[in-house]
């Protein structure tokens, strides 16, 4: 697969970690509408406090990697639009992002496909923690003893 089409095809992927970060923002707020909630209308009871604090801890843990992300999905798209001056383009965004103190002098010059594999794995990490935030909520209304009324 030529170099210009992988790029793209990365930068797709990581263009997914918005709509992750989308469910995990709705799951924050919930956390913190549901501990207010706690806090101010209900006698707060620990398991429910701590799931709500479980919410919004994960969701803003999720919100720094899918700032990442996106900036990862930005700098992929940018570069796979001129794939020919892919060699000088790389060194000029390794400079700038040295320039920024986001990135190593070390760890300039690495090959393309080092720069994929980091970028996905950033986007699994992302969605590790929206799994993360998502399971305890769902394991309380599976468990909860009004579910069988329901239906």
């Amino acid at each position: 697969m030529p170099v210009d089409m992988e790029l793209h095809v990365v930068a797709s992927l990581l263009r997914r970690g918005r709509t992750l970060d989308q469910l995990s923002t709705g799951l924050t707020l919930l956390g913190v509408l549901f501990g207010l909630l706690q806090l101010l209308l209900i006698t707060p009871t620990a398991p429910f406090l701590i799931l709500s604090a479980w919410l919004i801890i994960l969701g803003l843990w999720q919100k720094y990697w899918a700032l990442r992300v996106a900036f990862d999905a930005d700098l992929f798209t940018l570069m796979a639009r001129d794939a020919d001056a892919l060699s000088d383009r790389t060194q000029a965004l390794d400079q700038a992002l040295q320039n920024l103190d986001l990135q190593p002098a070390n760890r300039a010059g690495r090959p393309w496909t080092e720069r994929q594999r980091g970028g996905l794995k950033l986007l699994r990490k992302q969605a590790v923690l929206l799994v993360a935030q998502v399971l305890p909520p769902l394991a309380v209304i599976l468990a909860s003893p009004w579910l069988p009324l329901a239906g």
